[in-house]
């Protein structure tokens, strides 16, 4: 039995250097896939794109100092799921906004209160993907009676537009003689929103 086990000894020192050698290369060949690290990430340039950015900028112009503008507020952070629905169906619900945000929130300075939700909707509003994932952000925003204001994207904005789009929901927005902020026109229409 020992003279057995004596010449398995190199076959069983040949597997293991050959199973070390393996998780050598399949360590070297992840990190190639990866750039070398292990956090495969980049910068994105920009937080917004030129037509929100555009957009933003009117809403910066337009908005009193009682107010905030935030952008690209997870749908999870505005809502939340009801109490008293059992775990399995309470993390569905969950599941269903975590991933979603809304483009621009508007809050009370004051208190960070959210006074409305903002969707900005390009040509690809017009996937049915996206049509559906519309359809289920306004029913969430009606059934937590957070207010949606969906506006189309488009070439520019004219800011007494949007200042008309914001009144009922912002009351002390002044909708008179408000001149195009300087980069409402920048945009093309063919310069959309990255998907979410």
């Amino acid at each position: 039995m020992t003279k057995i086990l004596e010449s398995l000894l190199p076959i069983i020192g040949l597997l293991i250097v050959v199973a070390i050698i393996m998780g050598i290369l399949k360590v070297i060949l992840k990190s190639k896939k990866t750039g070398g690290t292990s956090f495969p990430y980049e910068a994105i340039s920009h937080l917004f794109t030129p037509a929100e950015r555009s957009f933003l900028n009117v809403l910066d112009h337009l908005i009193s100092s009682d107010y905030r503008v935030f952008g690209k507020v997870r749908a999870a952070d505005v809502m939340q799921v009801t109490k008293g629905i059992g775990r399995g169906a309470w993390q569905q619900a969950f599941n269903r906004i975590q991933s979603k945000h809304f483009d621009f929130v508007i809050c009370r300075a004051s208190d960070s209160a959210i006074i409305l939700l903002i969707e900005l909707d390009d040509k690809s509003h017009n996937n049915s993907s996206r049509v559906e994932r519309d359809a289920f952000v306004e029913q969430a925003a009606e059934a937590a009676s957070l207010p949606l204001l969906r506006i189309r994207c488009q070439r520019s904005y004219q800011p007494s537009e949007i200042a008309s789009l914001l009144k009922p929901h912002l009351p002390n927005i002044d909708t008179a003689n408000k001149t195009p902020h300087p980069t409402a026109g920048n945009i093309t229409t063919s310069q959309t929103k990255r998907s979410e």
